[in-house]
């Protein structure tokens, strides 16, 4: 009888941190589909190109990659239900170097936006999410994970295997919780190269929207207590062995 009590309790654990610690890709998706926007450029010589952007404030604050706007003419934005707004104005672009960062606004309010997470959290084998426009497919999502933190001329960057193809720089990337942890960039573009892409954390486009005095919506959710830490160690461990058990019996 108390063994069995046990392993009920143990499936109620697992299942309630489950619950708590992560959603699934569709609700991921759901939850942050409508504030992907595919961003339009006309540049000086005639020429058009797109990227991503992701509401940052209902105040129709976009961010996106600051080299998409090279040589810019003409900005506009396409929402997820297929919408085009008037001309997008460039409040803020990252005078760091490697910092790829762009703040759009659009004369619209109350938009849908992002929540943000303290990007000094995330860690090497976090699962990611990635919500983009890849060729103008709207709310395209990927994942995978982030495979390492990288630092280059004292910035840090997110090595992330989730796939992205050409007109995704901008996208949001998106934790288990469906928190933005990060903005994806570029990708390594080599013979025989896969999946090698890059994103700049997050904590880097709050410092912008702080200097440009544009307030982000934080998740409020509480760190782990030490008893759900040391449960979250025995399911990562329990996913960590099936894992091991399906690559050499499956």
């Amino acid at each position: 009888m108390i063994k069995r009590f046990l392993i009920i309790s143990f499936i109620f654990i697992f299942c309630g941190l489950e619950a708590t610690w992560a959603l699934s890709l569709e609700e991921i998706s759901k939850l942050n589909q409508n504030t992907v926007v595919t961003v339009n450029v006309l540049r000086a010589d005639g020429k058009t190109a797109s990227a991503t952007g992701f509401v940052i404030s209902p105040q129709g604050y976009i961010a996106t990659a600051a080299h998409t706007l090279e040589n810019a003419k003409l900005i506009n934005l396409t929402f997820s239900n297929g919408a085009i707004s008037e001309e997008a104005r460039v409040v803020s672009l990252s005078q760091k170097p490697r910092i790829d960062l762009a703040i759009l606004q659009v004369s619209v309010n109350y938009l849908p936006s992002v929540t943000f997470k303290n990007s000094n959290t995330v860690q090497a084998g976090q699962q990611i999410a990635v919500i983009g426009s890849p060729k103008r497919l709207q709310n395209s999502i990927t994942n995978g994970l982030v495979s390492q933190l990288r630092n280059v001329d004292d910035v840090t960057f997110f090595q992330i295997s989730a796939p992205i193809s050409p007109s995704s720089s901008g996208s949001p990337v998106f934790n288990e919780d469906g928190h933005v942890v990060g903005i994806a960039i570029s990708s390594l573009e080599e013979q025989n190269v896969q999946n090698i892409n890059f994103a700049l954390p997050s904590n880097y486009l709050l410092q912008m929207m702080s200097e440009a005095k544009i307030t982000p919506q934080i998740a409020k959710g509480k760190e782990p207590t030490k008893v759900q830490k040391y449960f979250q160690d025995i399911i990562e461990y329990i996913r960590k062995c099936w894992r091991i058990f399906k690559s050499k019996f499956a």
